[in-house]
Formats: structure tokens, C-alpha cells, sequence
């Protein structure tokens, strides 16, 4: 295999680097192919044009254009690539493929087609034209130089229809996910855990936004969090500002955008039960679930089943710019167009509170689940955990009625054991009386016949616990986790002998 180093700029990926360099350097002769895929923003382009780059091979990137005009860019870039006297005239994407094939050079040609649906968009015979090219060069000459055609698109309906019908053509998927949100700290270099968290619940893990202006001097204090999002995040004249409004429009096609907005809205605000949405779109309840489906198809929301009720999903917004936009920025676009410094920062002291109780909130809680699915060290729970959900409980007069982290053991084939019912408190430090309420709902369900036998019941703050609390953990009572465990436990990986 020849040597492919890693880029220095490429933040973590250590395994897609390595499973892109091996696809390239795979010694099999004739054509693959190779799928990536993954949600809009998170470095795939940044990621295949550094691969591009490490193995000589050529990248292009499509654009809304008619097909007529795109064939003429990849012509002119390939040309300049293959150091060619004069681009080539091609007439559609077989001749252009076929043409690029025979011209490569090295052990192996390396084409990559980046934003590959609205390349599809443009031109609808292109996955045709692949599999035929692919075809005809399998029965070409033995000793031919490989071919290894990667076809990149964010998460799309394209992009699945795709993936659906080319398992016969296609030689292997790589799925880009976004960062964790302990690889997005160390990318975004803050070593204060409550701000990466605040952070984070802004921008997320893109690398896009990394790189972008507002990260160019992101904060470091919590005194710097508020200045750096007037600064960077509602500022009109900075791309961030509009990146979320791009990020929605573009994907939305010929449906009813309004309708998509407000949905995102109404999710960003809480509203997360079908019911709640279609109360505030002021809409049938059953226009609501195409709207749903719409937008978890893109990837701009998703669904999670309740802990105990699995036919009721809670809905979320998967990015965390969409989130704060729609609940900070869209209510207040027109009178940050032109205003000016203070006023901006007026205007952020005023919607601060909905982004704290909106937005703030409830990604800690969703960061809590993740760290108890993922990164709690070994023993924790007691066991591996099967789910992590955040849960309903019937409504009772002076009794709780939510859990924000419910973690489930295995169950042969029905509802396995709770491991342990946690609550989650961003902005206030949590107390003895949370802890009294999660004793509370373990009866509840102990009553509805849930397996409370091995249930440990957790607090997660991101301002601190209480005097009565620590001790209510020293004697054994309840596990705390701190933002300092959040990012800094080890991670470590069950041995249940499976």
C-alpha cells in the first residue's frame, strides 16, 4: 500500500481517513466505487479533498448548474489537473467518465464527485452512466490502472434513494457522523467544560463552523460567552448568522418551507409530541407527520421513542444552529438587520432566557443521554446499556411526570431492566429535592411493574450540586455528574461477554 499521510488540519476522523485510504490503495484491479455520506457540514468535502490531494486523484464539487455547464467546469478542472493542452469537449457524464478513467495516472485513478444530489438533480442519468462505465471497464484490459470513483452527498432523499438501489454497483458506504461532543470541544479549543457545553449548544461540531469567522477568536471565560455571540453569531454582516436559514432552505425542494420553518420552530421551543406541533402550526393533526417525515429524511430533526411509552416519539432538532436560530435569531432577524452593537447585545440579554430554557436545556440533557450511552466508564450501570431515552410518566397530581435519562438494560424480547433514572438541571444546581422527585418516580414505576431491582438513580448539573446532595453521593445514594465527568471520564468499553 503506498503511504497516505493524514492531513494536520483533518480534526480527528482517524477512522474514515483509513478506511478512505484503504478503499484507494485496495490492489484488486478494475473499478470501485465508494459511497460517502453523512449530514450537511460536518468536514465530508473538507475530508475527500484532502484524500484528493494525499493520492494525486481529481475532486470535483457540483453546484446548481445545467448539466451543459457542469460538464464543461469538470472538463476545464480535470484539464488543469491532467496538465492537458485543452479541455475536452464531452457530451454527457459516460464519455466524460470514461474519459477521466484512461487518462489517470498512478496505481490508481482517484475521481471524487462531490455533492452528488444535485449532480443527480441535474443530470438523472448520471447513476446509470456509472454502473455502464463500471461495467465496460471490468471487461477491459487486466493490467489496467484501478479506478476508484467516490461519490460524496449530505444526507438527502437522493442520497438514500441511492444507497437503496445501487447494492449491486456500489463497493462500500462510509457514513461521516458528527463529531461527539468531546472531540467538538478539543476542536474548538476551550478548556472550560460549562462553556464547551454553551458552546456547543450553538454551533455543535461542525468543522464548518470552526473554521468560519465566529471561530476564529471563540471564547475562553464564561465572560466571553455573551460579547462572542453578539460578536460572531447575530451579526448580519458574518456568514454565520445565515448559515442555519441556508441550511433549511436548501434542502426543503418544492414543499411547504412555512410549514418546515415553523415546525423546526415549534421543536426548537419545546414543543417535541406531534400533538404539541400541530397546536402550534394551527394545523390538522395529521398534516404533521409528512412534515415530520420530511424533515428527519434531510436529517434536520429526529425522533426518539419515549423510555416508557415506545409508540410516543419526542422530537428534536439535530442541529444546534438550527435550534438557535429558530429560536433566538429568526424572532428577531428584522431588527438585528441594522442594528448596531448595542442594540444587538440588548437584544441577546432579552432573548438569553428562551435560549437557556429553549435550546441550553434540553442539548444538556440530550449530551447527558449521550455520555450514559457512550462514554460512562464500565460499571456505571451496573450493565451495558441497551437505550438511553428520555421518559413520560403518567400525569399524577404532585408527582413527576418526565425523566430526562432513562437507561435501559437488555430485555429478551421485552422491556429490559432500568439501570437508571437521571434528571438533568442546566441552570439552576440541583438538589436534594430532584433527588426526592426521582424517588418518587421509581415507584411510580415500580407500581406499573417496571424491574427497579438494579436502578441507580443519577443527577447531572451543569451548575453544581447541593451541600445535602454531595453528601446524599458520599453515602451512596446518587451518582453526580458534572460537566467535568461529562468530557473528561474514561471511556471505557463493557465486557458483558458478548
Amino acid at each position: 500500500m503506498t503511504p497516505v499521510a493524514r492531513p494536520e488540519r483533518l480534526h480527528g476522523r482517524e477512522a474514515e481517513w483509513d478506511r478512505l485510504v484503504a478503499f484507494v490503495d485496495d490492489p484488486r484491479p478494475g473499478p470501485a466505487i465508494g459511497i460517502v455520506t453523512g449530514p450537511h457540514g460536518h468536514g465530508k468535502s473538507f475530508l475527500l479533498r484532502a484524500l484528493a490531494r494525499a493520492t494525486g486523484g481529481f475532486y470535483f464539487g457540483g453546484q446548481p448548474a445545467a448539466e451543459a455547464e457542469t460538464l464543461r467546469s469538470v472538463a476545464r478542472e480535470y484539464a488543469s489537473h491532467a496538465h492537458l493542452a485543452r479541455p475536452p469537449h464531452w457530451t454527457g457524464w459516460r464519455e466524460a467518465l470514461l474519459a477521466m478513467a484512461a487518462t489517470g495516472s498512478g496505481p490508481a485513478t482517484v475521481l471524487v464527485l462531490d455533492g452528488l444530489p444535485e449532480l443527480v438533480r441535474q443530470s438523472p442519468g448520471l447513476p446509470a452512466a456509472i454502473s455502464d462505465v463500471c461495467r465496460s471497464l471490468r471487461r477491459g484490459p487486466a493490467d489496467s490502472a484501478p479506478l476508484r470513483l467516490v461519490l460524496c452527498g449530505s444526507t438527502t432523499p437522493v442520497m438514500k434513494r441511492l444507497l437503496s438501489a445501487s447494492t449491486t454497483w456500489v463497493d462500500d458506504v462510509l457514513e461521516v457522523a458528527p463529531l461527539d461532543f468531546r472531540r467538538a470541544r478539543e476542536l474548538w479549543g476551550i478548556g472550560n467544560r460549562p462553556l464547551a457545553l454553551r458552546v456547543h449548544a450553538v454551533v455543535g461540531s461542525s468543522p464548518a463552523f470552526r473554521f468560519d469567522p465566529a471561530g476564529d477568536r471563540p471564547p475562553q471565560t464564561a465572560d466571553d460567552f455573551d460579547p462572542w455571540i453578539c460578536r460572531n453569531v447575530l451579526t448580519p454582516r458574518l456568514p454565520l448568522f445565515w448559515k442555519a436559514t441556508h441550511l433549511l432552505d436548501g434542502v426543503t425542494d418544492t414543499w411547504d418551507l412555512a410549514a418546515c420553518h415553523s415546525t423546526v420552530a415549534a421543536v426548537a421551543s419545546g414543543r417535541t409530541m406531534p400533538g404539541e406541533i400541530a397546536d402550534w402550526l394551527d394545523r390538522p393533526a395529521t398534516d404533521v407527520p409528512h412534515i415530520l417525515a420530511h424533515l428527519t429524511e434531510r436529517g434536520l430533526i429526529s425522533g426518539e421513542p419515549d423510555a416508557f411509552h415506545p409508540g410516543l416519539v419526542h422530537y428534536r432538532v439535530s442541529e444546534p444552529l438550527l435550534a438557535f436560530d429558530h429560536a433566538v435569531i429568526r424572532p428577531n432577524r428584522f431588527r438585528l438587520a441594522d442594528a448596531d452593537d448595542t442594540e444587538i447585545e440588548r437584544i441577546w440579554q432579552d432573548a438569553r432566557p428562551t435560549f437557556e430554557r429553549g435550546v441550553a436545556g434540553p442539548h444538556f440533557a440530550q449530551i447527558c443521554r449521550e455520555w450514559a450511552a457512550r462514554f460512562a466508564p464500565a460499571g456505571t450501570f451496573g450493565a451495558a446499556p441497551a437505550s438511553v431515552l428520555s421518559g413520560s410518566l403518567p400525569h399524577t397530581p404532585g408527582h413527576p411526570t418526565g425523566v430526562d435519562v432513562v437507561v435501559r438494560g437488555r430485555g429478551d424480547g421485552r422491556p429490559g431492566p432500568l439501570l437508571s433514572l437521571g434528571v438533568a438541571r442546566w441552570t439552576d444546581p440541583v438538589s436534594t429535592t430532584d433527588l426526592e422527585r426521582l424517588r418518587v418516580s421509581l415507584v411510580d414505576l415500580a407500581e406499573l411493574g417496571e424491574d427497579i431491582g438494579r436502578t441507580r438513580l443519577a443527577c447531572y448539573g451543569a451548575a453544581g450540586f447541593s451541600p445535602g446532595l454531595r453528601n446524599a453521593e458520599a453515602d451512596g445514594e446518587v451518582l453526580l455528574v458534572s460537566p467535568e465527568e461529562l468530557y473528561d471520564s474514561p471511556e471505557e468499553l463493557y465486557d458483558d461477554g458478548t
